[in-house]
């Protein structure tokens, strides 16, 4: 076919070919900044522009081969471009592609029953899909509030739970609260942030004081009546911020007390990442009234889930509809990813080479200075980096430094925290043994590279 010139469009858009753009990398760069908010940013100083992946590897438009220990901010469960599940999409696809949630599919409810069986002790078994973390949350709230009759939420500080108005203002993270929104009833919590403890003790003398104050929180800063409490078992854009083991049992008998049902966020911490179980919850020994999760859970096609105990999914009275949630492609990917799981005992896996990875990065740990934490659970692991660490400093410019160093040894990890000096680390939970000795090769050589080029300045 002759390639077709289109009228109207800057020069490096207007050839296309079968009406897609052909588009070299600086092109692709070019058109991000005309096109896209300038909110949509990117970890690099020039972005890393991605043009296809397989198992744990990405690809750069150069053809560079990239080691993939971030899995898409954390949604890549069973490797890039699965074949297995790819081939359930497929054959989906020439099946049933959509018709929405105004009508019944086998796709949808099988799922549905699916999770009801792995839900924590097999009492959360209703579902209501949708396409992303921020909608599961909002289902959520809207959901605990109709069932307790109460309005007022309790979150945590250093939270992230979205982007829509509500799950900003539910947010703990002045970074991702945008345009001054702000609804009330929604009042913030001290998380069990132990290296930085905000009342300055430390664990386990503390008696986890940062669970017991969320009593006197509900008593000074709301009526005394909440409708729910949400939390995520680890904090995910706060930077992997792992909660000592008694913290969610102090806080849930707390919350109840009060009249709150218990939120818990999984929408990073799900679906065998923490290792050994299906939800970072379960390793705290709560069962949550409702749970809500997203990401891993088709591999990377959108879709999100919000469920609830029967009793209170049922007071969710009158219509409501998602377009696009419970959509039977995403559906059948998602069936297929948790079949991956099981038969390949990926939770296993993410336990057993989750602390092997845990160990490399405590060794990296007595070697460079900089880093001033290692923590988390499974293949969901950080490192906290600090300029000193007696006054634990946040090393922010020495993080996007690293960043850099990590790019040109050809791996990908995450950044986060409030400070902006967080490595998020959460490869597939397929990874093995010598993906983690060879990623830690490479940032070591970062972490090397990083410091010379600090010296150099």
């Amino acid at each position: 076919m002759a390639l077709q010139k289109q009228p109207g469009l800057p020069s490096c858009l207007r050839t296309v070919r079968y009406n897609q753009a052909v588009m070299t990398r600086d092109e692709i760069l070019l058109a991000h900044r005309q096109f896209l908010f300038p909110s949509v940013f990117h970890y690099y100083k020039t972005p890393l522009v991605v043009a296809r992946a397989r198992d744990q590897y990405v690809f750069d438009a150069d053809g560079n081969q990239y080691l993939d220990f971030f899995g898409g901010i954390v949604t890549i469960s069973a490797g890039h471009c699965n074949p297995k599940v790819n081939r359930a999409v497929h054959e989906q696809i020439d099946r049933l592609e959509h018709v929405s949630t105004v009508f019944a599919t086998e796709p949808q409810a099988a799922l549905a029953a699916r999770l009801a069986r792995i839900s924590p002790q097999g009492r959360l078994t209703k579902s209501f899909f949708t396409n992303s973390g921020t909608e599961a949350n909002e289902t959520a709230i809207v959901t605990a509030r109709c069932y307790t009759g109460a309005s007022e939420i309790v979150a945590l500080r250093h939270s992230y739970h979205g982007r829509s108005a509500l799950a900003m203002t539910l947010t703990g993270h002045s970074n991702w609260r945008l345009g001054g929104v702000s609804q009330p009833g929604v009042v913030h919590a001290h998380n069990a942030y132990c290296y930085r403890c905000p009342f300055g003790l430390t664990y386990p003398d503390c008696e986890v004081r940062c669970a017991r104050d969320v009593e006197e929180l509900i008593r000074t800063t709301t009526s005394g009546r909440i409708a729910a409490f949400i939390a995520e078992p680890i904090q995910g854009v706060g930077g992997f911020i792992t909660p000592p083991p008694e913290y969610f049992r102090i806080v849930e008998e707390i919350v109840r007390r009060y009249g709150g049902l218990f939120i818990s966020d999984e929408v990073q911490t799900a679906w065998g990442r923490t290792g050994g179980k299906w939800f970072g919850i379960e390793h705290y020994g709560v069962t949550p009234d409702i749970l809500t999760s997203a990401k891993g859970l088709a591999n990377g096609l959108p879709i999100a889930v919000t469920l609830a105990r029967p009793e209170v999914a049922d007071s969710l009275k009158g219509a409501t509809i998602s377009t696009f949630g419970g959509n039977p492609v995403a559906a059948t990917a998602a069936r297929a990813v948790l079949d991956f799981i099981e038969e390949e005992d990926l939770r296993a896996n993410a336990a057993e080479t989750g602390a092997f990875l845990r160990a490399r990065l405590e060794e990296l740990q007595e070697k460079h200075p900089l880093i001033g934490e290692v923590r988390g659970m499974g293949l969901l692991q950080a490192l906290e980096l600090v300029r000193d660490r007696g006054t634990q400093e946040p090393a922010t410019p020495e993080t996007l430094e690293l960043m850099e160093a990590t790019r040109e040894n050809r791996i990908l990890v995450g950044r986060g925290g409030l400070y902006g000096n967080v490595i998020r680390i959460s490869p597939p939970l397929n990874i093995g043994k010598a993906d983690v000795d060879e990623f830690i090769r490479r940032l070591d050589a970062s972490f090397a590279r990083c410091h010379a080029a600090l010296a150099a300045r």
